[in-house]
């Protein structure tokens, strides 16, 4: 622990108002300087541990007991008025959503002003120099420009840059910072990521880093606590828990990240999800997902044990009398089922694309004269295989997404071919083209988003069979449903629940059951593991592996996860402003490649380095 910590946090407890605990009895410090990483899944308390510091609860939501001190001073006692001197000034917050977190009616420039004045007293012409030199530090080109701009008019990333200008603006001592990488491009995300270490060294500023990324944290963080359901289940700096990581919670965070060495095996997915609050009142909350687990762990909720000067664990398998014996050094038995090989592609191409083009126009002027075009997809060629994935990999508004709907000729392709299964789809009436589209289906990056929220998932899973009158009866198509989610990992009773029941990875596997309903020959999974955690991930990976070698599909991936490309895809493209600069097996293109953009994909993906064996 730290001697003089700038941030002392000490048995904090936040609960749902008479109801269960939300964050329970979590203890760390931070001292300045320092990153200190809160890693886990989602679910697990970390969002609320910072808004609980931030004094930022929802509705319904209290600090019930413990304390959080800033320098010396008590946040959970301070008088609202009082709050807002240090909310913003002394500690600040880069929240998850910028989209959601900027105010969509007020320029940046008016937004970055707010916080100037409140906390350094800059008001007017020198509010406006400011506002113009922070967004030049976050990396904002033509920014004495773009001040007087609104967040609609900014990408994703630029977003994400004007919440740590605005974070920045009010010389905080403290940064929080709540997943500030969550679906940005590796690229966007090592520059966000750097920018954030060269402000702690010059202003020896403190941070929160709020993460499910290991990548992240192995790169960014001093010292790490892993949260599970609330309670920090083990703290230790980055090179111990790295080298040795505990907990076998973390251990299986570890076992689930996708890389080269795992392509013929599953994934080691931790089964289950994060229980609900208040559901595990005695015994240890990871027990019942843990393959370690004996009837001490059901029974006993385990103490936390010190290891070392500077690691912890929250662990039967640590504390006396089981320490030192053979439960402590078990290894992890769990067999890893090495998955079939798929047939051999046949060398005929399923999907064959040559010289596609898509071009929006860009119209001025009263008369909305054409003067210019958009080439947002500009000569691409590409070919899949029977039973072959590609991944195609690039930056965001590099035409990747846009290139996957033109196949589908949900968006029309300016000129080019697209042949599938032989038969050129470019040109083809509307009755013709719904009919081949049962063979070519799309998963979105966003399930929530793709699934009708007012239809039930059996609605939903038969709504595509009945516009292509595919599936029989209405009972014949029920079976089928059933089937399906067999094949996808979900209850058959979840059928008769609506999509907001579901969390994030079980709304995946639902938009991936919908597009298996028609029994398509090749799907286009546009980034549909971005945003989920590494072991909601590694369940989706496993499934669409599965998948391809049960039923020979083809996929064609789009993502910016380089780990991702290197576990699932056989064939890559490299997608730079509308054309392929790279293609090749993922072997060449990840180990050799030649062109230099996708040398600098490549060097800006996080490394972790030390990683532990899968057993621990």
């Amino acid at each position: 622990m730290n001697m003089n910590p700038l941030l002392s946090v000490n048995s904090l407890t936040t609960a749902l108002r008479n109801g269960a605990n939300i964050v329970d009895g979590i203890s760390f410090e931070i001292a300045a300087g320092e990153t200190f990483a809160l890693l886990g899944e989602s679910g697990c308390g970390k969002s609320m541990t910072a808004l609980s510091l931030m004094r930022l609860l929802p509705d319904g939501v209290v600090n019930k007991s413990g304390a959080a001190q800033i320098e010396k001073v008590s946040l959970l006692e301070l008088p609202e008025r009082e709050m807002r001197a240090v909310r913003g000034g002394t500690m600040a917050m880069i929240f998850q959503e910028p989209g959601l977190s900027l105010n969509p009616v007020m320029t940046v420039g008016q937004q970055i002003a707010e916080v100037l004045a409140l906390h350094q007293g800059i008001g007017g012409a020198d509010a406006l120099l400011s506002c113009i030199e922070l967004l030049e530090q976050v990396g904002i080109p033509d920014a004495a420009r773009r001040v007087s701009e609104y967040p609609f008019q900014f990408s994703g990333g630029m977003k994400q840059r004007v919440m740590i200008a605005m974070a920045l603006a009010g010389k905080p001592k403290l940064l929080i910072a709540d997943e500030p990488t969550t679906a940005l491009d590796v690229t966007i995300q090592a520059q966000v990521l750097k920018l954030l270490r060269d402000t702690q060294r010059q202003n020896g500023m403190a941070m929160l880093l709020i993460t499910h990324d290991l990548g992240v944290v192995a790169e960014n963080a001093h010292r790490v606590a892993v949260m599970y359901a609330g309670e920090i289940v083990e703290q230790a700096s980055r090179s111990e828990l790295f080298a040795n990581p505990l907990h076998p919670y973390t251990q299986k965070l570890f076992a689930a990240l996708p890389d080269a060495a795992a392509r013929n095996r599953a994934l080691m997915a931790i089964p289950g999800s994060v229980p609900p609050l208040g559901s595990i009142t005695q015994g240890c909350r990871f027990a019942p997902r843990c393959d370690k687990a004996w009837a001490l762990c059901h029974a006993q909720t385990p103490a936390w044990t010190k290891i070392g000067e500077r690691q912890g664990v929250r662990c039967h398998l640590y504390s006396e009398p089981v320490a030192g014996s053979s439960l402590l050094v078990a290894k992890d038995n769990s067999e890893q089922t090495e998955l079939g090989n798929v047939q051999p592609a046949t060398r005929k191409p399923l999907l064959q694309v040559s010289d596609l083009q898509v071009h929006f126009p860009i119209r001025k002027g009263i008369l909305q004269r054409v003067a210019g075009y958009v080439k947002a997809v500009d000569g691409v060629s590409l070919e899949i295989s029977q039973g072959r994935t590609l991944a195609l990999v690039g930056e965001s508004g590099c035409g990747k997404t846009t290139l996957g709907k033109a196949l589908l000729q949900l968006i029309r392709p300016t000129d080019g071919s697209v042949r599938f299964a032989g038969s050129e789809l470019i040109g083809l009436a509307a009755d013709e083209l719904r009919s081949r589209r049962a063979a070519m289906q799309m998963v979105f990056q966003d399930p929530y988003a793709s699934l009708n929220p007012k239809l039930r998932v059996a609605e939903i899973l038969e709504e595509g069979m009945s516009a292509l009158n595919m599936g029989g009866s209405s009972s014949a198509r029920q079976a089928h449903i059933d089937g399906l989610l067999d094949k996808c990992g979900l209850a058959r009773s979840a059928k008769w629940r609506y999509p907001h029941e579901f969390s994030g990875g079980q709304r995946q596997r639902i938009a991936i059951a919908r597009a298996l309903a028609v029994s398509p020959r090749l799907l286009i999974c546009d980034e549909p593991t971005s945003a989920l955690d590494v072991s909601v991930q590694a369940q989706i990976l496993n499934l669409l592996k599965s998948l391809q070698a049960e039923l020979g599909l083809s996929y064609l991936f789009i993502t910016h996860n380089l780990a991702v490309v290197e576990y699932l895809a056989h064939e890559v493209c490299v997608m730079y402003q509308g054309k392929v600069v790279e293609r090749g097996t993922a072997e060449q293109v990840l180990r050799a490649p030649q062109h230099d953009y996708t040398k600098s994909l490549l060097a800006a993906v996080p490394r972790i380095v030390g990683m532990p064996l899968a057993s621990g």
